[in-house]
């Protein structure tokens, strides 16, 4: 999003070359392929788990934590592995979103016109309330002392990002 962002605010003339369907579905299979390597290994230690509890995972949809309470085999070095893998994942997606809306709001400033400026303005803030939201959410899911707690907490966070995301989306394309 914040590419495609960066595209439609600093390159408009060449949105149409840059973001063709090849680069799109580049990005979408690079998104894929980098979560299974991120995945795989967690999902290999998560398949050696016992489970003597309920079979039902108490969540929305099917996240590690969840599926870390029910087990009853020692889960501490999963966790670590999960939050590695979150931070990491975290840090160069950051990296990513931070520099592409450094370059839109250096372009944005150097608009001469105060009517576009407010417009990419108002487009890029909602964006960003959905990164802020995302990431927001992300920290609060991740980092936390153990698996066996906060599972209902966790639910409320999921049910925030898909709810509350797609709402500041549908305002800036108003």
């Amino acid at each position: 999003m914040s590419f495609d962002h960066y595209v439609t605010i600093c390159k408009p003339l060449h949105y149409m070359t840059i973001m063709s369907n090849r680069v799109s579905h580049r990005f979408i299979i690079s998104c894929w392929m980098i979560s299974l390597l991120i995945i795989i290994p967690l999902l290999n230690l998560g398949l050696n788990l016992e489970f003597c509890d309920s079979n039902v995972i108490d969540h929305f949809f099917c996240d590690a934590t969840p599926f870390l309470k029910i087990s009853c085999s020692d889960t501490w070095f999963i966790e670590r592995m999960i939050l590695v893998c979150a931070v990491l994942t975290f840090i160069m997606t950051l990296v990513c979103v931070v520099l592409s809306y450094m370059y839109i709001i250096m372009t944005i400033i150097r608009l001469s016109s105060s009517q576009q400026r407010k417009k990419d303005f108002l487009t890029g803030s909602s964006h960003m309330v959905v990164v802020s939201i995302t990431y927001g959410s992300c920290i609060f899911t991740y980092i936390k002392s153990s698996a066996k707690n906060e599972v209902a907490l966790n639910k409320g966070v999921s049910l925030l990002i898909f709810s509350i995301s797609p709402i500041p989306r549908k305002l800036s394309i108003v």
